[in-house]
C-alpha cells in the first residue's frame, strides 16, 4: 500500500470525521485583548493587498520552496515581523541555522504566535500563525537547539526584516 492510498483511506474513514475539524482549529487573539490592536482586514483585502505568492502562504497554507529566501542568511540583529500585519514574531537572538532550508528560531516573542493541528500530512504537526491577523508563518518541531528544544521553522515570504535601528513598520489591518 502506497501512501497516496493510506491517506486517501484515512480521509474517507469516520476518524478523519473526528479529526478534521480539529485541523482547522486554532487560537487567534481575542477581540477583547487590549494588547493586540484588532484587524478590519477580509481574506480579500489581504488577497488585494499581497503579491499572489506571500498570499498563498499567508491564507492558503501554502510553502515556499526550500532555500528560496534570502532571509535563511540573514544575519543582522532585528525583529522578524509578519509580512502580511507586520506584527513583530521573532527577534533576531531567537534565529539559527537549521540546515532545513527555511529561516528557523528557537522561539517567537511571547504571545505573538497562534497555534493548531495540522493532518495535512497525515501525521499530526503543529501548524504556527500571527495572533494578530492569523496569517500563516509555518509548523514548530521539537528538534531544535537545547535548552527549549524547538525548531519554529518559517516561510520566508511569510516575514519581513526590520534591521536594529530601523523604525518598525506601521502596523496593517
Amino acid at each position: 500500500m502506497n501512501r497516496r492510498t493510506l491517506l486517501a483511506m484515512f480521509a474517507a474513514s469516520p476518524l478523519f470525521a473526528l479529526i478534521g475539524p480539529l485541523a482547522s482549529r486554532g487560537s487567534r487573539a481575542e477581540a477583547d485583548d487590549p494588547s493586540i490592536p484588532p484587524v478590519s482586514f477580509s481574506v480579500e483585502d489581504w488577497r488585494q493587498l499581497l503579491p499572489p505568492e506571500r498570499f498563498r502562504i499567508l491564507f492558503e497554507e501554502a510553502t515556499e520552496p526550500r532555500y528560496s529566501s534570502p532571509l535563511n542568511k540573514e544575519e543582522r540583529d532585528g525583529t522578524f515581523v509578519c509580512a502580511a500585519c507586520y506584527w513583530p514574531l521573532f527577534s533576531s537572538d531567537a534565529k539559527y541555522e537549521s540546515g532545513t532550508g527555511w529561516p528557523s528560531f528557537t522561539q517567537p516573542i511571547e504571545g505573538h504566535i497562534g497555534t493548531k493541528r495540522d493532518f495535512k500530512l497525515f501525521l499530526p504537526r503543529t501548524e504556527y500563525h500571527c495572533i494578530r491577523c492569523g496569517g500563516h508563518q509555518g509548523h514548530v518541531f521539537q528538534d531544535g537547539p537545547q535548552p527549549r528544544g524547538e525548531r519554529w521553522c518559517n516561510n520566508g515570504l511569510a516575514l519581513q526584516f526590520v534591521p536594529e535601528g530601523s523604525p518598525m513598520p506601521e502596523l496593517r489591518g
